[in-house]
């Protein structure tokens, strides 16, 4: 499908399709097309070209209302004059379900969201991760074989992010029907999703499961926006007797393996992708990988501390390093590092690859 609005792209040719009861996450920046994506999905949109399928029916002209896609939204999107209950059946409502069955089908789906007895309630009376429930157990309350996450947790705090993230999934297992989420963040996407696709600019820049997206990006945008991954400007030069490429670089030479699926061509632009977490303080000849550089920043995340290098070129590249590491003076390079300390950094040949600029976006 494409989208355009006035002469902005929104959606460039976009393909792909969702598994029933796959957990199916969209990812980009701001402006990738991603909540275009899913509002054409929902009905609330209309491609500009393209055809959308649900179950092999064309729905591209149908309205939002008669799809079966509810939306669960950022903003909860509540009735403020209806109590919990009343909330959830309202999709049944509008079907006819008579009285009874809508209370006693609102009261099943708020245990199994875990607010049983709450129904007599209004929103207001409840915090922010009870409202989000709220909503999807509406959404589900008609029994849809897909649902649509827009931003659904990003209004939760980083704690009850975690728990509503383990929540959707195990519910999601647990009715057996497709969730499309959508999301800015790219760790909630991996730990929840089945398959991710990347958006950029309007145009698909990768599709797989989250190990691959996470550990082979097959384009330089995907990987300097999935993980934490240094990306160097490369030249390959030649092939060694273990089939490693050599490669020159503003730094140095280096090797580095190739990218799956991607030839290498000699002295043609490419890009060198290490991931932060491979980055560390090294004593040669400990690898052939290796530069000088100067710390330039440092910060704590509880668990890890990844540190800015900054390379003899002005380019920045980061560290992840455990906490306990970063505070063990036994550890190669001394004493703990501080901003301004020059370090010697480097990492595993088998820990960096090689991807050649014409796949790249």
């Amino acid at each position: 499908v494409s989208r355009l609005f006035g002469d902005t792209v929104a959606l460039d040719s976009v393909s792909f399709s969702v598994r029933q009861g796959e957990f199916f996450s969209i990812i980009g920046p701001s402006g990738s097309g991603k909540t275009t994506t899913v509002r054409m999905i929902a009905g609330l949109e209309t491609p500009t070209g393209g055809t959308v399928r649900l179950f092999g029916r064309d729905v591209t002209a149908v309205p939002p209302h008669r799809r079966g896609t509810p939306m669960v939204f950022q903003s909860y999107a509540l009735f403020p004059h209806l109590n919990i209950r009343d909330n959830v059946a309202y999709g049944l409502r509008m079907r006819g379900v008579s009285k009874p069955e809508r209370r006693n089908r609102a009261d099943d789906l708020l245990a199994l969201v875990g607010l049983e007895g709450l129904g007599g309630r209004r929103p207001e009376q409840l915090s922010g991760g009870q409202q989000q429930r709220v909503a999807l157990a509406r959404a589900i309350a008609t029994e849809p074989r897909v649902v649509l996450l827009d931003e659904a947790l990003g209004a939760l705090d980083a704690a009850l992010r975690i728990e509503m993230q383990v929540e959707l999934k195990r519910l999601q297992k647990e009715l057996a029907c497709s969730f499309i989420h959508v999301t800015h963040d790219q760790s909630e996407a991996i730990a929840m999703a089945d398959r991710i696709l990347v958006l950029h600019r309007g145009r698909l820049e990768q599709i797989g499961a989250p190990a691959e997206v996470f550990a082979r990006p097959k384009t330089r945008f995907v990987a300097g926006f999935v993980g934490q991954n240094n990306l160097m400007d490369a030249t390959p030069t030649g092939v060694t007797d273990d089939g490693l490429h050599k490669i020159r670089t503003a730094l140095g030479e280096f090797l580095a393996k190739g990218s799956d699926g991607h030839s290498i061509v000699s002295g043609e632009p490419a890009t060198l992708i290490v991931r932060a977490d491979a980055l560390r303080r090294v004593t040669p000849p400990q690898t052939p990988n290796h530069f000088k550089g100067t710390i330039a920043g440092a910060r704590y995340s509880g668990t890890t501390v990844t540190f800015l290098v900054k390379a003899s070129d002005g380019t920045e590249y980061r560290m992840e390093e455990p906490e306990s590491l970063s505070h063990d003076e036994s550890h190669t390079g001394g004493d703990q590092l501080r901003i301004g300390d020059e370090v010697l950094v480097g990492w595993d040949t088998n820990h960096a690859y090689l991807m050649q600029r014409a796949t790249t976006h």
